[in-house]
């Protein structure tokens, strides 16, 4: 999950925000957790996800 979405219960802001210092904790484990792909939307993981699948039907392709 990303969190530009997530809003605060403590502040009712959008976690991306940093507004109060429970934001802020949030925010900074969420983006030591995400790894290197945690930042993507789900749409651009997709996207990858299809790259990925052209560019190996692609090589399969020329090697047959």
């Amino acid at each position: 999950m990303t969190y530009d979405r997530l809003v605060c219960a403590n502040c009712a802001a959008p976690v991306n925000q940093g507004r109060c210092p429970v934001c802020r904790a949030n925010r900074a484990r969420m983006q030591q957790e995400g790894g290197p792909l945690g930042g993507l939307s789900p749409a651009a993981l997709v996207a990858l996800l299809v790259l990925l699948v052209t560019v190996m039907a692609l090589v399969a392709h020329r090697t047959a």
